[in-house]
């Protein structure tokens, strides 16, 4: 027997692939969006071949937009490169059921060179790898959780298409923030996505109505860095298409309408040596008790928030959710249980942990996971120092420094990132500047309804 239930062994889904209770195995990576592609393998295959071989990918899909056009100017691949194989490796480790897909299992895959000599140095999993790696190296293991916010709707996705995304209505129709009758509107949705993480080998904790007109949050237990980005891919996947069995629709946008709250993302991280949180200790900043690793990483994490922020706010829309008042962060300014902060502490002695409440709903886990450990792993090194706590509200604070406004800010600060170049790599920092570039040219070439709705009549 597994020790989670809903994960599985190789032996375990042989026997249910000869029992024809799982007949379907889905074999996925994360693209830079974090959205998982791949192929179904019929699981008797997947057990006789594909677990211990793997199979192949074509590489566009590391440099592919949104619309999965292949997009110019990588030096990963291109048309000039002509357009060869990853090879995707199965991490059975992450075998598990789909059980919200009929006889069903998923796998997730490191991605390596077309020959599997070597890690593709650019996939989101093998930069989170790199970074957890460095984590080792100085003694810790890193425990995480990333809290999904999202808006759910009655409308099915075709529907929502065909309209243009527009007089969608949501599930619930007034503020629901812990709200239980307004939540149990949801529950169509909400418990049969519970329920299928239980079942699939993700532990979860609870969910809850957010500050939205149809928003919600489903929070799974937290776990080690790696296996947590793994299981924020598969719930966003899970939920996707159990609204889709079900005729609504869920967005993870960051901020889907102008008068709504928007969506987060809150990562709460912690370094662990052993049984230990390396995090705990007698040494006090401020009201908090801690140690100096703690103190240091959540100086390095602030000091690198800037210039790492395209991985914690990855599209246009991202930057539209960093409004003052809002619930989210303006400034990277840390507190002590303070929603108002960009860096939020929580928790004493075993418990504590730093909660970053930068990043989106349209994140991906295995990039923000990476920077965040990258930039703490950095003021453990060099014995960085934060700055003063900030108390009070956060927003009113005017003397400190905004995050960056839009995705073009960001992205620059990220292209010139001496930082980034030396803790993620220059291909890293090469192939995810001309990725976000590319996400902001595709912007800025489209016309939009707000222009028509300003300037058809009235210029």
């Amino acid at each position: 027997m597994t020790l989670t239930h809903g994960t599985l062994s190789l032996e375990e889904l042989a026997e249910e692939a000869r029992q024809r209770t799982i007949d379907t195995v889905l074999v996925a990576f994360a693209d830079p969006y974090g959205r998982l592609m791949g192929k179904r393998f019929d699981a008797e295959h997947f057990t006789d071949h594909g677990a211990a071989h793997g199979t192949h990918a074509c590489d566009y899909l590391l440099t592919a937009d949104m619309e999965m056009e292949p997009v110019q100017g990588y030096r990963f691949a291109s048309w000039q490169l002509g357009y060869g194989d990853v090879l995707l490796r199965p991490d059975l480790g992450t075998l598990r059921r789909a059980s919200w897909l009929d006889r069903s299992a998923i796998v997730l895959c490191d991605v390596a060179t077309a020959d599997g000599s070597d890690e593709v140095a650019v996939a989101p999993r093998s930069i989170l790898r790199r970074q957890l790696e460095r984590a080792t190296t100085a003694g810790f293991t890193v425990q995480a959780a990333s809290e999904l916010e999202y808006y759910v709707f009655e409308d099915s996705f075709r529907r929502a298409a065909e309209s243009g995304y527009t007089g969608l209505t949501p599930m619930g129709w007034y503020l629901e923030d812990y709200h239980l009758l307004q939540g149990t509107r949801e529950e169509r949705f909400t418990a049969e996505l519970r329920r299928h993480l239980r079942d699939s080998g993700i532990p979860v904790e609870n969910s809850k109505g957010e500050w939205g007109r149809g928003q919600h949050e489903i929070n799974v237990a937290y776990g080690e860095a790696l296996a947590m980005a793994d299981r924020h891919a598969l719930l966003k996947q899970a939920a996707k298409e159990i609204a889709e069995s079900l005729g609504a629709s869920i967005t993870f946008m960051a901020k889907p309408a102008a008068d709504q709250a928007g969506s987060s993302c809150h990562i709460h991280l912690s370094l662990w040596r052993g049984e230990t949180n390396a995090f705990a200790g007698d040494e006090r900043l401020g009201p908090v008790a801690g140690s100096d690793v703690f103190r240091h990483f959540l100086a390095g994490w602030m000091a690198h928030a800037d210039e790492l922020l395209v991985l914690y706010a990855p599209t246009v829309n991202s930057y539209k959710r960093f409004e003052d008042s809002s619930w989210a962060p303006t400034r990277a300014a840390w507190s002590f249980d303070n929603r108002t902060a960009g860096f939020r502490v929580v928790g004493s002695g075993q418990s504590l942990r730093i909660e970053c409440r930068i990043p989106g709903a349209d994140v991906n886990p295995y990039l923000a996971f990476a920077a965040a450990l990258a930039s703490g792993l950095d003021g453990v090194e060099r014995h960085l120092e934060p700055e003063p706590m900030v108390e009070g509200d956060v927003y009113g604070a005017s003397a400190l420094p905004r995050l960056p406004r839009s995705l073009h800010e960001a992205v620059a600060r990220f292209e010139a990132s001496a930082f980034a170049r030396e803790a993620l790599g220059e291909d890293v920092v090469e192939h995810y500047a001309h990725f976000y570039n590319s996400e902001q040219a595709a912007f800025e070439r489209a016309v939009t309804d707000w222009e028509r709705n300003r300037y058809f009549e009235r210029i």
